[in-house]
């Protein structure tokens, strides 16, 4: 009997096992978090109806930054997904602050997000949050040790279940709005346009457009993904498809249905499910137990962004490694292909800030989450400036499954809607510090990533050599 011999492949070589179908959902399920059920009416509050344009535009950048993200990662499918397109179109150095940046601001989230589901859990079962935090810790830390697949299983049906919550809202939302419900007259357009469109002028579509600007922050760990997926291509392409056409329809959809229904002075930040617009319509419907229901989606939107996060920081962190841009411990995987010493990072770090939210340390675990605040418009600009970089080199040389519309122009468009974002940050306080930390974190990774290639041999502004088109196979 002769012994099957397998293909050798690199010990740090991640697995492959995700399917579009998990791509797509993760797509959309990341930008589904409980900012949108808790947060949404911060922006209402600011603009009024006129809320909607700040969602256009924040949505529309969303579409071209995936836009961007599919043409190179169709590419380049590379785990380490925009901190690489940058080493390849911009240099070293911006390679690495890329990825760095992405990981430390993903790391600072991670206590935030299980310690709002904790606090929520505590309440019910009557326990201290601080032991649901725990098992929620371990238990996702196990699923993500295991074969990706089942973490795109995890992460397939959490989004799932925001997709048909968000579905039913839109739909009780319209029977709302056109009295369609028994017992409820046909409202129409009353609410909506009771105070003006825009009863705060400009100003108030400002403030709203600060309040939303990175309500879609979360679409980049598609990228990330594709890389594990058993056809990166494939899936990326209908990711990036599908994932424009649902954030148009869930997101101003429900903000929609939220500005027809109710006075633009009622809503606000919410600091409970009690208080959340989603809620309130619910309520104004006559649905039983509106408040609890909202607090079971919102819980299981935080768990799902904590686990897909454990997920994105691990995979940046191992890409780092393999680049030589952090210790080469993190890029050890094991037989499936799971990086298990950067997950055991991610999860050791999250535990910590978990830690730190409850010991309420003060001015570390703030400025962490302000660097976090502010440091996705950085991830977002380098994006933008390595795909105008990339674009002609990958034309020449690649077909391009997925094409960035009317570049340059619309990359250039984008930077400049960044560029007034960042102004307007600097008008408001907290915004101002969520810039400026993210500035100080931003300067420092680029010294380091000019030190480490200097270390390493290498001039930080050199770039990465793109991947060679895969010849024809033979006739």
């Amino acid at each position: 009997m002769v012994k099957e011999v397998k293909p050798q492949t690199s010990p740090a070589a991640l697995g492959s096992g995700l399917k579009v179908r998990h791509l797509t959902m993760m797509g959309l399920g990341s930008t589904i978090g409980a900012g949108l059920f808790l947060g949404t009416g911060v922006g209402i509050s600011a603009a009024g109806p006129a809320v909607l344009l700040a969602y256009l535009i924040a949505g529309g950048l969303a579409i071209l930054v995936m836009q961007m993200l599919g043409e190179m990662g169709t590419v380049i499918p590379a785990s380490g997904s925009f901190s690489e397109y940058a080493e390849h179109g911009i240099g070293r150095w911006a390679g690495f602050t890329q990825g760095w940046i992405y990981w430390l601001a993903t790391v600072a989230v991670l206590g935030a997000e299980i310690t709002g589901a904790a606090s929520f859990i505590g309440a019910w079962f009557g326990v201290a949050p601080w032991i649901p935090a725990a098992i929620c810790v371990a238990f996702f830390g196990v699923v993500n040790l295991l074969h990706v697949r089942i973490f795109g299983e995890f992460e397939y049906w959490f989004a799932a279940i925001k997709v048909l919550v968000l579905i039913g809202f839109l739909i009780i939302g319209a029977l709302l709005v056109f009295g369609l419900l028994p017992g409820h007259p046909f409202v129409g357009a009353s609410v909506f346009l009771e105070d003006g469109f825009m009863p705060n002028g400009i100003g108030g579509v400002a403030a709203g457009l600060l309040a939303v600007a990175f309500a879609f922050g979360g679409i980049e760990v598609v990228a990330i993904a594709a890389a594990e997926s058993d056809d990166p291509e494939k899936s990326l392409v209908n990711a990036v498809r599908s994932t424009i056409t649902r954030i148009s329809i869930f997101y101003l959809g429900s903000v929609l249905v939220i500005t027809f229904l109710l006075p633009y002075s009622s809503v606000g930040g919410a600091s409970s499910a009690a208080e959340s617009p989603f809620t309130m319509v619910l309520e104004r419907a006559g649905i039983p137990g509106a408040a609890v229901f909202m607090e079971v989606i919102i819980v299981l939107a935080l768990l799902s962004a904590f686990n897909a996060q454990i997920y994105a920081s691990s995979r940046m962190m191992h890409s780092l490694a393999t680049r030589k841009e952090a210790p080469k411990l993190f890029a050890r995987t094991n037989d499936a292909g799971v990086p298990t010493t950067a997950i055991a990072l991610s999860v050791g770090l999250s535990t910590l800030m978990v830690v730190l939210n409850y010991l309420n340390t003060g001015w570390l675990l703030g400025f962490m989450l302000n660097a976090a605040g502010g440091s996705l418009l950085i991830v977002w600009v380098f994006i933008a400036v390595s795909q105008l970089r990339l674009r002609p080199e990958l034309e020449k040389t690649h077909q391009l499954p997925v094409r960035m519309w009317a570049f340059p122009y619309l990359t250039w468009f984008a930077l400049a809607i960044f560029a007034g974002i960042a102004i307007l940050m600097l008008t408001d306080a907290s915004a101002r510090v969520q810039l400026f930390s993210a500035a100080m974190i931003f300067a420092v990774l680029v010294v380091a990533g000019t030190i480490n290639a200097r270390m390493r041999g290498i001039s930080p502004t050199s770039r990465l050599p793109l991947p060679r088109r895969e010849a024809p196979p033979a006739a």
